[in-house]
């Protein structure tokens, strides 16, 4: 009489894993990239996003955008603190933690390894193309701080070389993506979104915004390279901001009212 010969199933690895913790002082690490990828690096990038459409008013709104930015208190500092040495960090220690990683896409086709390379690829895209943003814009040329009527010319002539154009266009893409599944890796890596239900409708939502990031970025490129604002001057007077205007017109009231009653 035969009998069955019972064979134990292959095991098969899952590959990587979306979501995984380090121990230890890794964990700490891990724990303030991931933070400092929401605040305040992802906090500077819809600022920034939403600087740079201000080109879509022109020469001289861009102009103001910048002037303003850059006459905030301690803003030397500021930028250093919160923008500067928090992107050097998380840039830094993504690569770190990308080569010590893994993944494997031919033989374990899951969605995680996929967005791990992904992330990953996205990150690193966004590191090189902040480190040469940083440099042409705010340390080679012209400087803006003390010329910001030139940032439109500045940016426009650095566009106008189509390599460089499609440079912005991937960059603008792939910070948009890596920081919309960034946001989506926060919130169940803390605990915001537990569960497999949360995180996919919550995916949905990143992705939503990670498109409407994208359009933004793309419409401001086209600020620059379309035809409502070709051959920019070099340099010109910043309109004078909403917040300026508002800020002048109290005086002015204040004035006034002090007026009327020294007259009364």
């Amino acid at each position: 009489m035969a009998t069955a010969q019972q064979t134990s199933a292959p095991t098969v690895k899952r590959g990587i894993q979306p979501l995984r913790a380090g121990q230890g002082n890794t964990f700490i690490l891990r724990k303030l990239h991931s933070l400092l990828g929401i605040i305040p690096i992802g906090a500077f990038l819809l600022e920034h996003l939403l600087s740079n459409f201000e080109a879509l008013k022109g020469p001289a709104a861009y102009g103001a955008q910048v002037k303003f930015l850059n006459s905030l208190p301690m803003v030397r500092v500021l930028e250093w603190v919160f923008i500067f040495l928090p992107i050097l960090y998380h840039g830094l220690y993504g690569v770190w933690i990308w080569l010590r990683g893994k993944s494997n896409i031919v033989y374990y086709p899951w969605a995680g390894n996929w967005m791990y390379m992904a992330q990953r690829y996205t990150g690193l895209i966004a590191i090189l193309y902040i480190g040469q943003h940083v440099y042409r814009q705010r340390f080679s040329g012209v400087s803006l701080p003390e010329h910001p009527g030139a940032a439109f010319h500045k940016v426009q002539m650095e566009l106008q070389n189509p390599w460089m154009l499609a440079v912005y266009v991937i960059a603008m893409i792939a910070i948009c993506w890596h920081f919309s599944y960034g946001i989506w890796l926060f919130a169940a890596k803390w605990g915001i979104t537990p569960g497999v239900t949360a995180r996919k409708r919550f995916g949905y939502v990143c992705a939503a915004l990670g498109v409407v990031l994208v359009v933004i970025g793309l419409a401001s490129i086209w600020a620059f390279v379309g035809p409502n604002f070709k051959n920019a001057p070099d340099e010109v007077a910043p309109v004078v901001s909403s917040m300026t205007y508002h800020a002048g017109s109290a005086e002015s009231l204040t004035g006034f009212v002090d007026t009327i009653q020294l007259q009364g």
